[in-house]
C-alpha cells in the first residue's frame, strides 16, 4: 500500500490517488491542491494551485501523513517547504458544514438564560453588551489563527507549547478539558432534569410512581450511549456537520415558538393552579386610570443586583475557541481568510438567534422571566403541546452539541498524554467511553459539582477567549514583523487585560452568591 512507501504513489500514476488510507474515494486531483505547500505559503497565496503534475508529489497529505506521529503537524520546517506540519488528512469539510459544526459549538444552554439577562440589563445595555462580545470572540479568533498561520500549527495546545513551552502545552490543555467537560456536564444536566419532565407532561402523570424511564439518571445513560458515543467515535468532526446542523435546526424551532408565544400569552400572564382555577398574579391588566400596566413596558436600560451577574453569562455566550483550530483542520481548501469567514457567519447567525430569543422571550414576560426560559412557559401551562415540542427540541440540540465540545478534549488528552503517537482507533475509542462514564458518574452522583464548575468556567473560559489567543499572539508573531509597541501587539495586551477583567467579575460574583448563600436563579425573584 502507499502509504507504506510514500515514493511509490509517483510511479503509479494519478489512479492510486483514489486509494487514501482513511478508505475514501476521491478523484485523483481533488486532495493534491494545497498539501504540499506551507502553511504560510498556503496563506500567503490565497488560491490553490491547479492540478498539475509536478504537484502530485510523495508528500500529499493523505498518503504521507497516514502513518507520521500526529505530532508531525508541529514540526517546525519552515525551510523545508514539502514537510507535512498538519494533521493526517487533508480536509475535506465543506464550508457549510465547518459553519453549522462552529455554530453548534457556540449554541449551548445558555440561550434559555438570554432573556433572564436581557430582563436585568435592559433591552439596549443587552444589545449593546452582546455586540461587544461578538466583535470580541471575532477578534480572539482572528488572534488564533494569525499565530496558526505563522508557525503552521492547527492545535490549540501546540500554539501554548510554541509560545511557552510545555507549561504553555499544558495551560491550554487543562483550560480546554476543564471548560469542555464542565459544558458536557452541563448539557447532561439538563438532559437529566428537564426529560423526565418531557415524558411526564406527554403522558400526563401528574405524580410519577418511580417508572424507571421516568429516572433522570437511566435517562442520561440511555442518551449517552444511543446518540453521544456514536457521534463521539466519529474519526472526524467534519462528519457531524449533518448533525451539528439538525441541532441548529432544533434551535431555530425554539427560536419560532418563543417568537409566536409573545402574541399568544396575554400581559400580564396568569398562572396556572393544578386545580383549575386559575390564580392571578398580584397585578391587574390595566391600571384604574385604563393606561398600560408598567409591568408591561419593556425597560430600555435597566440596573439591579442582578445586572452584574449577566455579563459573565454574556462574556462567554460565544466560546467555542478549542473548536475553531480542529474545524480549522478539515475545512476543504482551507486558508486564514476562509476559516475566519466560518466564524464570523457562524457568530453573526448566533448573535442573531440570541438577540431575537432574548428579545421575544423577554417581551412576554417582562420583569416575571426565569432564569431558564421554557420553566417559565410551564407556570402557564404545564401542558402545552407547543412549549413540550420545544423541550424536545431544546433536549436534541443540547444532546448533539456534546459530541462537538469532546472532540477539543480527547484532542487535548492525547496531546498532553501521547504527543508522538499516530492516529489509534482503540485509543480514539477508549478516551471518548472513559470520558463519557466520567462525565455521568458526576451528573448522576455529584449534581452539586455544579457549583465548582462555576468556578472553573469563570477562570477556563476567559482564558481560552481573551487570555491565551492574546498571549500566543504576543509571543508567536516575530518582533521583527511587530514590535511591542505596535498597534497589533498593543490590541493584544488591552484584549488579555479584559480577559482577566471578565475573570476577576465572575469570580467575585460566584463568591458572593455563595456567601450571601442564594443562587443566581432564586435572586432575582
Amino acid at each position: 500500500m502507499s502509504e507504506d512507501n510514500p515514493t511509490q504513489t509517483v510511479e503509479t500514476a494519478p489512479a492510486e490517488g483514489n486509494a487514501i488510507p482513511n478508505g475514501k474515494g476521491h478523484d485523483p486531483g481533488e486532495d493534491i491542491t494545497a498539501s504540499a505547500k506551507s502553511p504560510a505559503a498556503q496563506d500567503s497565496e490565497k488560491e490553490t494551485v491547479p492540478n498539475s503534475t509536478q504537484n502530485d508529489s510523495p508528500h500529499r497529505t493523505e498518503n504521507a501523513g497516514a502513518n507520521l506521529p500526529e505530532s508531525q503537524e508541529f514540526l517546525s520546517g519552515v525551510e523545508d517547504k514539502k514537510t507535512t506540519r498538519f494533521t493526517d488528512f487533508e480536509g475535506k469539510t465543506s464550508f457549510g458544514m465547518s459553519v453549522f459544526n462552529l455554530g453548534n459549538a457556540i449554541m449551548g444552554s445558555g440561550i434559555l438564560g438570554l432573556a433572564y439577562a436581557m430582563a436585568n440589563t435592559g433591552v439596549v445595555l443587552f444589545l449593546v453588551l452582546l455586540t461587544v462580545v461578538a466583535l470580541l470572540s471575532s477578534y480572539s479568533i482572528h488572534l488564533l489563527l494569525k499565530c496558526s498561520g505563522i508557525v503552521g500549527i492547527r492545535a490549540y495546545e501546540q500554539l501554548g507549547y510554541r509560545a511557552f513551552g510545555t507549561a504553555g502545552k499544558m495551560a491550554a490543555g487543562i483550560a480546554i478539558t476543564l471548560q469542555n467537560i464542565g459544558a458536557m456536564s452541563s448539557y447532561l444536566y439538563i438532559v437529566k432534569y428537564e426529560f423526565p419532565l418531557v415524558i411526564q407532561a406527554f403522558l400526563n402523570v401528574d405524580k410519577p410512581a418511580g417508572e424507571w424511564y421516568m429516572n433522570g439518571n437511566y435517562l442520561v445513560i440511555i442518551v449517552s450511549i444511543a446518540v453521544i458515543l456514536p457521534l463521539a467515535l466519529m474519526k472526524q468532526l467534519g462528519y457531524l456537520g449533518y448533525t451539528s446542523g439538525f441541532s441548529l435546526s432544533c434551535m431555530v424551532f425554539f427560536l419560532i415558538s418563543v417568537i409566536y408565544k409573545k402574541f399568544n400569552i396575554p400581559c400580564p400572564f396568569v398562572d396556572f393552579a393544578f386545580n383549575g382555577t386559575a390564580s392571578i398574579l398580584n397585578i391587574t391588566a390595566m391600571d384604574p386610570g385604563g393606561e398600560e400596566n408598567p409591568a408591561c413596558i419593556p425597560k430600555m436600560a435597566n440596573l439591579n443586583s442582578q445586572t452584574a451577574y449577566t455579563i459573565p453569562i454574556l462574556a462567554f455566550a460565544f466560546v467555542c475557541h478549542p473548536e475553531v483550530l480542529p474545524i480549522y483542520t478539515e475545512l476543504r481548501n482551507a486558508t486564514k481568510k476562509k476559516m475566519q469567514h466560518v466564524a464570523n457567519i457562524s457568530i453573526a447567525v448566533m448573535y442573531s438567534m440570541y438577540f431575537l430569543a432574548a428579545l421575544f422571550g423577554y417581551l412576554t414576560f417582562y420583569g416575571e422571566v426565569e432564569s431558564e426560559l421554557l420553566h417559565t412557559y410551564s407556570r402557564i401551562d404545564p401542558y402545552d403541546t407547543l412549549i413540550l415540542c420545544v423541550r424536545v427540541a431544546v433536549l436534541t440540540a443540547v444532546t448533539l452539541t456534546v459530541p462537538i465540545v469532546l472532540f477539543p478534549v480527547r484532542r487535548a488528552i492525547q496531546q498532553m498524554m501521547f504527543p508522538n503517537k499516530t492516529f489509534n482507533w482503540p485509543r480514539h475509542i477508549v478516551i471518548a467511553i472513559i470520558l463519557l462514564m466520567f462525565i455521568n458518574l458526576l451528573v448522576i452522583f455529584a449534581p452539586n459539582i455544579l457549583g465548582i464548575f462555576g468556578i472553573i468556567g469563570a477562570t477556563s473560559a476567559p482564558c481560552l477567549i481573551f487570555i491565551f489567543p492574546a498571549v500566543f499572539y504576543i509571543r508567536i508573531v516575530p518582533k521583527e514583523e511587530e514590535p511591542l509597541s505596535s498597534w497589533p501587539k498593543i490590541l493584544a495586551f488591552i484584549f488579555a487585560g479584559i480577559g482577566f477583567l471578565f475573570m476577576i467579575m465572575s469570580l467575585s460574583f460566584i463568591i458572593i452568591d455563595w456567601t450571601s448563600g442564594s443562587s443566581k436563579a432564586s435572586s432575582g425573584h
